[in-house]
């Protein structure tokens, strides 16, 4: 098996009636869950809901693209932000080495360095433009709506610089843009300045957008089978088919977790994975599941002010930073443990008499063993304590575990959207932000907007000093 999902710790059998779920609590949701299901599979037949579909999409333009860079280019460059990177970054970060830039080009399967602009930090972009040759490197900037501030604003300094360095017709060559097939300002530049493109599909948001060209795109670049990717997402998609929630691994984890947190008040939720590899998986869970389901209004307008707040955790570094507070604090939290079964290397430890002996238990014993009992001992000793656990297990971290991985995210963020009654593809909390920057920053059109910000300036300010 590639991958299993174990919520018996999440159950009241195990953790008992207050914090634990009842078998009947499930069972009760059941006719919910049939009609979510109903309606999702409704709108993936009606193509208004296309995410669903993106593990069978013909990966050939991709393919002859990223030969493409390999062979002209010793970087590539992500400029992007939120789903435009996350997405992208976490496919690097779990299937190459952590070092993978330090590595020589053999080692790096004759693919280029790999670097992201992200932020609009001043001292990130130079650090950046300073570590690499402008002449040697292709960027890939990624805005679906082709007007974030942040995207854009990195990417029109990059073009000027890029322009100094080559020329603006050698410039042309060491831009790719995914964008919008038809809106925005970065697909009217790659119309009239001639950039190579790819399309994000119109249906597709930012945060589901990792098995489009966003995601696969990048990481055919740097040497992940892009193709394996897909198939893992394919076999999820074909587990997550059943209406039955105890058959559907992705049903089941959104009804566990919502009933956690509407009935047990567990308003937190952890994803503490056991493989350095898996670190960036939980900044990209982290905006899927806050910016899909954190949502003032109902559907049909009723305010509940809903969502869970998840956080990230790589065990074992947090159970010297974060277990205290999730053993003993408050139990407001659910606690999701990814467990790594087959890690890429073995390594044992040797044998040594230090000390009376008090780390002879360590001798003849391999760092995997030692990994898989933190695991083991955290999960135990949270469940003594009656806090909420569940284990997703990967038989390895591979581009087909990871692809089955993500995809089985999406569905339950999805479903969850259907069981609080919001809609999980929008996110007007973020547009006021956007909105307000672009008054603040003067561009036309947002007069009213910076007379608000203006009058707000004038309240009473509290500093110290």
């Amino acid at each position: 098996m590639n991958i299993s999902f174990d919520f018996t710790n999440m159950m009241s059998d195990a953790i008992g009636e207050d914090d634990g779920i009842k078998r009947s609590e499930i069972e009760s949701l059941q006719d919910k869950v049939k009609l979510i299901d109903k309606d999702l599979k409704s709108k993936r037949k009606d193509g208004i809901l296309p995410f669903f579909d993106l593990p069978y999409q013909d990966i050939g333009s991709i393919s002859k693209a990223e030969e493409e860079i390999k062979t002209g280019f010793e970087n590539f460059v992500l400029i992007g932000i939120g789903g435009s990177s996350l997405g992208p970054k976490a496919l690097h970060k779990a299937l190459n080495p952590p070092y993978y830039n330090e590595l020589p080009k053999e080692k790096r399967k004759g693919c280029p360095k790999i670097y992201f602009l992200e932020n609009v930090d001043p001292d990130s972009l130079n650090a950046v433009l300073d570590a690499i040759d402008l002449k040697k490197t292709v960027f890939n900037v990624i805005t679906k709506s082709g007007s974030t501030s942040e995207t854009m604003a990195n990417f029109l300094l990059v073009r000027e610089r890029l322009v100094e360095a080559v020329g603006k017709e050698n410039a042309k060559r060491h831009i790719i843009a995914t964008t919008d097939s038809k809106k925005g300002s970065l697909r009217r530049l790659v119309e009239t300045e001639g950039y190579k493109s790819f399309e994000v599909p119109e249906k597709v948001g930012g945060r589901f957008s990792v098995f489009t060209p966003v995601g696969l795109f990048p990481a055919a670049v740097i040497g992940v089978d892009i193709k394996q990717l897909l198939d893992g997402a394919a076999y999820m998609d074909n587990l997550c088919k059943s209406e039955n929630v105890r058959e559907n691994p992705a049903y089941m984890s959104a009804v566990l977790q919502y009933i956690a947190a509407t009935v047990r008040g567990k308003n937190i939720t952890v994803l503490m994975s056991y493989a350095d590899a898996l670190d960036e998986i939980g900044g990209w869970f982290c905006q899927l599941w806050a910016e899909s389901l954190g949502k003032k209004n109902t559907i049909d307008g009723k305010v509940i002010n809903t969502g869970q707040t998840p956080v990230k955790a790589i065990g074992t570094n947090d159970q010297h930073s974060q277990i205290q507070l999730y053993m003993e604090g408050p139990n407001d939290k659910t606690i999701t443990f990814i467990r790594v079964e087959k890690f890429r290397n073995e390594i044992l430890m040797p044998r040594v008499s230090i000390d009376n002996d008090s780390l002879s238990y360590l001798g003849g014993r391999t760092m995997n063993e030692l990994i898989h009992a933190e695991q083991t001992a955290t999960e135990l000793a949270l469940t003594k304590n009656g806090r909420p656990n569940s284990r997703i297990t990967l038989s390895e971290v591979s581009p087909y575990t990871i692809g089955a991985l993500l995809y089985m995210f999406e569905v339950q963020t999805a479903f969850s959207g259907g069981l609080y009654s919001i809609n999980p593809f929008d996110q007007p909390g973020v547009e006021e932000g956007k909105v307000l920057t672009y008054a603040v920053m003067g561009r036309s059109g947002y007069d009213e907007k910076k007379k608000e910000i203006e009058e707000m300036a004038k309240r009473a300010r509290f500093t110290i000093p």
